[in-house]
């Protein structure tokens, strides 16, 4: 089988870089507007470079190399420039660590450079006010076996909620696409377009520095075992990629699937019902990974100041003679103790100034209804 990388010129000017294994048909998708995202808003699009790979992990890094590409670099590749593509690389490279360029030549094209961990991607760059620090690359959601169309969707809307896109599929059992997929993401549409689908675990995560698998039950697999928020902070201090691994709906990750992984990540859970089901795995590790990230947060709101007491003392005033008028104080002896627990409810809140407006309303046409019985 076959599998290509390819670059996209979009109406704006701007390239588009994937991998596929049917080209002709992706690009046809490409240019209707099919898959949703990047071009979907910038057709006409034009095939201006492509190459073939043997396995879909080459053309996928392939993609991600190239993503990382400055435009010149780019248009070097689409001109098939190689002595341009050599200088350009070096010069990044004194760009980013400050090391000279090696004046020994080079004589392999640049799809033949590997992805390395200095390797510098789009989403990795460092924006104003981050100094040193720099975010890590996104781990990748593998779904090993899963069963349902549903469930993959599923998955996919809880990754899209905290950030993350590149989901991976190992040998769904109903193959892929699956059109049960799509109504379940709800709007994540980009992540089903993107998903990969691989033969076996080991293809999937070949690419991933660390893998971490996702078990409740022992499996005679000896690993370190950590929690969502434990895992979370490994792959923020992890050069290169991670990859979160979930088992199929039914049973979960199979032993030799375990051992695969670097790490076991387990949720602490009620050990009377420690059953999750997939997307609900899923969202628990994205959301925990997503608290070192940039996303967006709800607006804050500031309260308004509490109002001097005097504006309470009125509304107590208001409140009280309204309630005497009404016939509440009774029994007479127990007027004083009444006040007191009335007082201390609502000196409770800070009640703002259009607060303490409202109630005196909402006291007056009370009042205004007894008076008219």
């Amino acid at each position: 089988m076959t599998f290509w990388a390819y670059m996209l010129r979009c109406r704006d000017g701007s390239y588009y870089v994937g991998h596929t294994d049917q080209l002709e048909h992706r690009i046809g998708q490409h240019e209707s507007g099919e898959i949703p995202g990047y071009t979907a808003t910038k057709r006409p699009v034009e095939l201006v470079w492509s190459a073939e790979f043997a396995t879909r992990i080459e053309a996928l890094e392939a993609e991600r190399q190239i993503k990382g590409w400055s435009r010149a670099k780019k248009e070097a590749l689409i001109r098939e420039d190689w002595p341009a593509i050599r200088r350009l690389a070096s010069r990044a490279k004194v760009l980013r660590d400050g090391t000279e360029p090696s004046t020994s030549s080079v004589s392999v094209p640049p799809q033949d450079e590997r992805i390395s961990s200095t390797s510098v991607r789009p989403e990795e760059r460092l924006s104003p006010g981050e100094g040193a620090s720099r975010r890590t690359t996104p781990p990748v959601i593998v779904l090993v076996r899963p069963q349902l169309g549903e469930n993959i969707g599923k998955a996919a809307r809880a990754m899209l909620n905290f950030g993350l896109t590149e989901l991976r599929l190992v040998a769904p059992r109903d193959g892929w696409p699956n059109p049960d997929a799509g109504p379940a993401a709800s709007g994540a549409d980009i992540v089903l377009a993107e998903a990969v689908v691989f033969d076996t675990l080991a293809e999937a995560v070949a690419d991933c520095t660390r893998v971490y698998a996702t078990t409740v039950r022992k499996r005679g697999v000896t690993k370190p075992v950590l929690t969502p928020e434990a895992a979370a902070k490994q792959v923020h201090a992890t050069a290169g990629r991670s990859a979160y691994v979930f088992g199929p709906e039914r049973s979960g990750l199979e032993s030799d699937d375990v051992a695969l992984a670097h790490s076991i990540v387990t949720v602490p859970i009620n050990p009377e019902f420690g059953s999750l089901n997939l997307a609900q795995a899923v969202i628990l590790l994205a959301y925990e990974w997503s608290k070192g990230e940039a996303l967006a947060q709800p607006p804050a709101v500031d309260l308004d100041p509490p109002a001097p007491h005097g504006e309470m003392e009125e509304l107590i005033e208001h409140l009280v003679r309204d309630l005497d008028t009404a016939g509440y104080f009774f029994p007479p002896e127990r007027t004083t103790a009444t006040l007191r627990t009335l007082r201390t409810a609502l000196t409770k809140t800070g009640w703002s100034h259009n607060d303490i407006r409202m109630m005196h309303g909402v006291i007056s046409i009370l009042g205004r209804r007894e008076r008219t019985r």
